[in-house]
């Protein structure tokens, strides 16, 4: 009766009932799972970032980074930096997760060989079955028996929830924030070459500077050491003008070492070993010249590759919550098995006889440990609001940052405007201080404090032309960046 199939098994009535009991018993399962509540950003972008203009910054490097010899560098970098190659190995491992959680719902085809050898007790059930069941007149059952088989195996979740094309899709959006993690990545690094490039530069400045007050300092102090010995001096004026000359000197080794630091830093980022670096002069007065504004705030949405990356995270967080969610619904797998079978090699392909074909179906739902499973729904439920906030973290940092960045840089150009004006007029006191020290209406107090604070007001504007480069390399990464 068994073989004549599922209908001559069950009763009418009895398969009526258990069709009921079936229905009733997923309907129940599926409508215990959690139901899905997205988290949304309620963060409103400011209209503007509270400077005058409000014109959108092209953010290729040639607007930023006009210096040939630094676009060279940033290029070498591009391609040679460690850091950046091990990253692109990770977006090669996002990509081949994407690819294996794509080929998931599809079905599974396996073909196989298996042998086997198989000796059971006389003594038991299934020894005195083959005791007692001749295969053919004159014959015995083999005794080991051996098993061969050869054929195709086959298996095959079907998604009917989405659940296995949900998993596909955080994997893929998972990707896609990789990659917006690499291109901040790489902004980052043409941001911190720029700075390095910029030190070196300043280091440059500074040396030159500090060489030409040593040839000022030495002038004046043979002109100290001449007044003194026609006695228009002490001993005490020389040696305060000897003083001031040994610091200078002193201080001329310490920028040559930072200089050496500095260039070395350079080459390993540029992932070379210590090497010379060609430069060019810093050009301050041509970067004024650029008109600011940084754009409407809400472009930072669309620029900013972090800002990309929280969004690809957020994207990525709620298919990870459809997932958990379709864990509570029940789940279709279909099995098929087709080949050959037999205890004897030459009898392996014969057919019919040795052909063996299968087909199942298994559905399968949660009944008993449903709570690891809330569990797992109220994790994917919190890492997706934790994305909003990351999100919101991100967009608030962006909008800071641009905004320093403008205001720092409109603060910049006017004390470098006071402070070159500073060095200008400081620079002229040097000469009159020299002038006035030979007539003898002037003491050599006076010569030695001028040219002092010559020397320190020269050294304070490098710094300010430092930082009106660093600002305009953080308004580069604040809003965006771009190669």
């Amino acid at each position: 009766m068994i073989s004549k199939g599922y209908k001559t098994i069950f009763p009418s009535r009895c398969r009526q009932s258990i069709c009921f009991i079936l229905t009733m018993l997923l309907g129940t399962m599926t409508s215990c799972a959690p139901k899905l509540d997205f988290s949304k950003s309620n963060l409103l972008v400011p209209e503007s970032f509270g400077v005058a203009s409000v014109h959108k910054i092209p953010l290729e490097l040639e607007h930023f980074f006009a210096d040939p010899h630094l676009k060279s560098l940033i290029e070498l970098a591009l391609k040679n930096n460690q850091e950046l190659k091990i990253v692109q190995q990770e977006l090669a491992s996002a990509q081949a997760e994407a690819e294996a959680r794509g080929a998931a719902y599809l079905p599974f085809f396996e073909l196989g060989f298996g042998a086997g050898l198989d000796k059971v007790g006389r003594f038991t059930r299934s020894g005195a079955i083959e005791e007692n069941l001749p295969i053919k007149e004159g014959t015995k059952f083999p005794e080991p028996l051996t098993d061969l088989r050869l054929g195709i195996r086959s298996s095959w979740e079907v998604d009917i929830w989405s659940k296995l094309h949900d998993a596909e899709r955080a994997a893929v959006a998972r990707f896609l924030a990789s990659v917006e993690g690499r291109n901040f990545m790489v902004t980052n690094l043409v941001a911190e070459i720029a700075k390095t490039y910029y030190d070196i530069l300043t280091l440059d400045a500074q040396l030159t500077i500090l060489e030409k007050n040593i040839q000022v300092q030495t002038d004046a102090f043979r002109l100290i050491k001449l007044e003194k010995e026609v006695a228009r001096l002490n001993e005490l004026a020389l040696k305060r003008f000897e003083a001031q000359l040994f610091k200078i000197k002193g201080l001329k080794f310490e920028i040559k070492q930072k200089l050496l630091e500095e260039e070395r830093r350079l080459n390993f980022l540029i992932g070379r070993f210590p090497q010379k670096i060609k430069r060019g002069k810093i050009r301050v007065k041509d970067m004024l010249k650029h008109n600011l504004g940084g754009g409407v705030p809400s472009d930072l949405l669309r620029t900013r590759p972090d800002i990309r990356q929280a969004e690809f995270a957020i994207a990525a967080s709620e298919f990870d919550m459809k997932v958990a969610q379709a864990e509570f619904y029940p789940s279709l797998r279909i099995t098929a098995d087709l080949g050959y079978q037999a205890y004897k090699l030459k009898s392996l392909l014969s057919s019919p006889d040795s052909l063996l074909y299968s087909l199942a179906s298994e559905l399968t739902a949660p009944v008993i440990n449903r709570q690891l499973l809330h569990a797992e729904f109220k994790n994917a439920t919190a890492k997706q609001r934790q994305a909003i906030f990351s999100y919101e973290q991100k967009v608030l940092e962006a909008f800071i940052d641009v905004a320093n960045q403008l205001t720092a840089i409109e603060n910049l150009q006017k004390s470098f405007g006071f402070k070159n004006s500073q060095v200008e007029a400081l620079t002229r006191s040097v000469d009159i201080s020299h002038q006035l020290f030979v007539s003898a209406r002037a003491d050599y107090t006076e010569v030695l404090l001028t040219q002092r604070d010559a020397f320190e007001a020269q050294f304070e504007l490098t710094e300010v032309e430092r930082r009106i480069l660093y600002s305009y390399v953080d308004l580069y990464r604040s809003l965006g960046g771009g190669v």
